[in-house]
């Protein structure tokens, strides 16, 4: 059985060697031995040409070949002339795309910060490696094994794979602590990763979730969710997709029979090779009479857009926010024995309008969330490209359009109109988050233990975090407002501030969401949404 795959991935672009390759395929193509020319059935219908110029290489060029490096670059190559998606991953990148969506992985079970080119620890997994080792919240690592990674610029990224590694291996991470540097010898294990990132109410009867992927434990995750949320009286549900990437087909298939009945349609997927198959739901989901809001963005995208595609054409719920990626393709792993693999498109996703959720494919199709920076679909509906060419129909009869991604009933722009000159700067400082690593640094004693949201905003509140944070700006960043800027400043920003330090506490991300909605334009704008999506009219 062949599991389906539908997340987006990163662009491979086209490696430099693909010219030279090319160019010394073509080359030996005619083999001269003893000077003369031997010609060959290259027949492109049966892929035959490519093994005879593989082996031709390999026999007769003049110099000791890498043929494993030399196979690659064709496969990489010859797969950078279907679509974008697409591609040839060697074991490194084939592990790591996997381990993405398992909803695991080996590690040592910390999420940390990088503000001031240290990482802090920003929470310590509970039950994992470093809890049973010692680490604690605000430890700031400055070692792995032998690698110091403190002030040197090493990039995130970076840390992260020196930190993994398979459980039950060893890893030597040095801290400092209150100016003592301390080395805990932590044993790797494996750690649970969670894709609600956030669930609480947001008032006594709408709740909110916010899903960050489609692993395979998405479904678990919101179920447990849910059931905390309805316990607490929810008979409404903001859910938010934004910068959601998609992840496993069968997760997000789980998530829209959670609000459909039975028979109605989720998806239908068809290629060239795979006769049209589709997915109804069976009418057995638990929120069926939920009200339903769905947020969405430029980077929500494949397991996303199915489900925001199924609940618009059903007329189940509004899209909230702005157009969607755009990413509907069927993608099937097939696996190597040396540990490589490629991801190949067999067949698109249709919405059960009949939408294709892909976008076209152009020249510019990598850069395409900057062409629509730059083209203004972020601050103005009318730009959004929207191909009126085919009307579709929802099940009530609304009229929806393709062009890929899903368009949202409900546009809500990027808020630019409070960037002041005084933000901007401390943006590009990250004054904002290493202010809350040196508040956290200040207070832990007091803020970390705080498990309430209500205390906690008390707490913060008698802090004068804005206050504090001027001061700060000013004496480490030398950044000060001009006149009349912080008055502008202080709305957008103060919640952003509770939200930073807030996060240090007990709560976590769930504090970091609470505070951060309060500026948010699209959770506002859901809250301000009729009930019924029939009161709505698509941009």
């Amino acid at each position: 059985m062949t599991v389906v795959q539908c997340g987006m991935k990163r662009e491979n672009l086209v490696i430099a060697v693909f010219g030279i390759v090319i160019g010394v395929l073509v080359t030996m193509v005619v083999n001269r031995v003893s000077g003369t020319s031997r010609q060959f059935d290259g027949d492109y219908d049966r892929w035959r040409k490519l093994n005879l110029i593989l082996e031709q290489v390999q026999e007769n060029y003049v110099d000791t070949i890498d043929m494993k490096k030399m196979t690659d670059a064709a496969v990489t190559a010859a797969l950078s002339q279907l679509d974008p998606h697409s591609m040839y991953l060697p074991p490194v990148d084939l592990e790591a795309s996997e381990t993405e969506l398992a909803g695991n992985f080996d590690g040592i079970g910390i999420q940390f910060n990088v503000p001031n080119d240290t990482a802090i620890v920003l929470s310590v997994i509970p039950g994992g490696p470093s809890e049973k080792a010692g680490l604690l919240q605000g430890d700031r690592i400055i070692k792995v094994d032998d690698r110091v990674i403190a002030g040197s610029k090493t990039p995130q990224d970076t840390m992260v794979g020196l930190m993994k590694g398979p459980s039950g291996t060893k890893v030597m991470i040095t801290v400092s602590r209150d100016g003592t540097d301390i080395p805990f010898e932590i044993t790797r294990g494996k750690i649970p990763v969670h894709c609600v990132d956030a669930a609480f109410m947001i008032n006594d009867t709408t709740g909110y979730i916010r899903l960050s992927k489609f692993t395979r434990t998405t479904f678990k995750e919101f179920t447990e969710a849910r059931d905390r949320l309805l316990s607490q009286g929810m008979n409404r549900l903001i859910f938010d997709l934004r910068g959601n990437t998609g992840g496993y087909f069968d997760q997000a298939l789980l998530l829209c029979n959670e609000f459909l009945e039975k028979g109605e349609p989720i998806v239908y997927m068809e290629g060239l090779h795979r006769a049209r198959q589709d997915y109804n739901a069976d009418g057995r989901g638990s929120l069926k009479d939920i009200e339903v809001s769905v947020l969405t963005d430029e980077s929500t995208a494949s397991s996303s857009e199915i489900f925001s595609g199924a609940i618009q054409d059903n007329d189940r719920g509004v899209i909230i926010g702005r157009r969607t990626f755009g990413k509907g393709l069927v993608q099937e792993p097939i696996n190597f024995t040396d540990g490589s693999g490629i991801r190949l498109t067999v067949a698109r996703f249709y919405t059960p309008s009949g939408r294709c959720i892909q976008k076209p494919y152009s020249e510019d199709y990598a850069y395409d969330i900057y062409e629509r920076y730059m083209h203004g679909e972020f601050t103005d509906a009318d730009s959004m490209k929207v191909d009126k060419s085919i009307e579709y129909h929802t099940a009530s009869g609304r009229v929806v359009y393709g062009g890929g991604g899903i368009i949202p009933d409900i546009f809500v722009p990027m808020d630019t109109t409070k960037a002041t000159g005084f933000y901007l700067k401390c943006n590009r400082k990250a004054t904002q988050m290493r202010f809350a690593s040196a508040m956290f640094d200040r207070y832990k004693d007091s803020l970390a233990p705080i498990d309430d949201f209500r205390a906690l905003e008390g707490y913060l509140d008698s802090l004068d975090l804005g206050a504090k944070f001027l001061e700060y700006a000013a004496e480490v960043d030398g950044i000060r407002p001009e006149k009349g800027e912080w008055a502008k400043t202080e709305e957008y920003l103060m919640p952003q501030l509770y939200a930073l330090v807030g996060r240090y506490s007990r709560l976590d991300d769930e504090a970091f969401y609470r505070f951060y909605i309060e500026i948010d334009e699209t959770v506002k704008a859901a809250l301000d949404a009729p009930g019924f999506v029939g009161q709505v009219t698509a941009q």
